[in-house]
C-alpha cells in the first residue's frame, strides 16, 4: 500500500520492449535504497515489481494489460517519473490509501498558474465520473491530491510549489496523459451496495423496481433474497 506522497523524482533510462510487455530500467537512488528482488516500487502510481537493482537502479517488467490500463506505455528513455515506496507498516499516512492500481487515464486540459499556487484541470473518463467528489481524494500520476471542482467529464486540482517542483505534474502540458486511482474506499462502498441491492448479480434498476429476474427473492418486492 502507498500513500500518494512521492519520495523521488526519478527517470526512465532504458525501455525494452518484449513479446507482449515492456521492462523499463528507471534511476532513483532513494527508492532503490535497501531495495531487493521482489519489493515494489510506485512508478507514476503504477506498482511494479523490482526485478533487478544496481547503481541507484531498477528494472521492472510491465504487462500488455498495465500499458493499455496506464501511460506508462508513453514513457521513453529520459522521461521523468514519479518513486514511491510502499508505506512502512507503522508508518504516518500522509496521502491516502493507494493501491498503486490505476483505474484509468485522464489528459491535462489547462494549467492556471498564480503567484503561489496552480489550478490544473484533468480529463475525467466517464466510468470514474461517480467516485470523483468535490474536496475528496483523488491520485494523480502517483500524488495523493485534493479535487477542488468536480464535474461530468472532468476535474481540477491546485498544486503547491513543493508539487509543482518534485513530481512530475510541474512539467506536465495539456495534452499529457496521466494515471488516476479514485477513492478505493468509494469503490468498497459501491459495492457492498450493490450486493444488497442485487446489481452486482446483473441486475438492472429496472429488474429491482418491478421483481423481474430477481434470483429466488419475493417476486415483485425486491427484497434482498438473503
Amino acid at each position: 500500500m502507498f500513500t500518494g506522497i512521492v519520495e523521488e523524482l526519478g527517470e526512465v533510462t532504458a525501455v525494452e520492449p518484449l513479446a507482449d510487455a515492456s521492462r523499463f530500467r528507471l534511476r532513483g537512488p532513494v527508492v532503490t535504497d535497501g531495495a531487493k528482488h521482489g519489493d515494489s516500487i510506485a512508478v507514476n502510481g503504477v506498482c511494479l515489481t523490482v526485478v533487478e537493482t544496481g547503481d541507484g537502479e531498477f528494472t521492472a517488467d510491465v504487462m500488455a494489460e498495465t500499458l493499455k490500463r496506464s501511460s506508462l506505455g508513453a514513457l521513453t528513455t529520459g522521461s521523468r517519473v514519479n518513486l514511491e515506496r510502499p508505506m512502512a507498516l507503522g508508518g504516518r499516512l500522509g496521502g491516502h490509501i493507494v493501491q498503486g492500481h490505476v483505474d484509468g487515464t485522464g489528459t491535462i486540459v489547462e494549467r492556471t498558474p498564480s503567484e503561489h499556487w496552480e489550478i490544473v484541470k484533468v480529463s475525467l473518463p466517464p466510468e470514474l465520473t461517480r467516485y470523483v467528489v468535490e474536496k475528496g481524494s483523488i491520485t494523480v500520476d502517483g500524488v495523493s491530491l485534493t479535487v477542488v471542482d468536480a464535474a461530468a467529464d472532468h476535474f481540477t486540482i491546485s498544486l503547491i510549489p513543493t508539487t509543482l517542483a518534485l513530481t512530475t505534474l510541474g512539467h506536465k502540458q495539456p495534452g499529457d496523459p496521466v494515471n488516476l486511482e479514485v477513492d478505493v474506499i468509494a469503490k468498497y462502498v459501491e459495492r457492498l451496495l450493490g450486493d444488497r441491492s442485487g446489481s452486482v448479480q446483473g441486475l438492472l434498476p429496472d429488474d429491482l423496481a418491478t421483481g423481474q429476474n430477481l434470483p429466488l427473492g419475493d417476486q415483485g418486492t425486491g427484497q434482498d433474497p438473503r
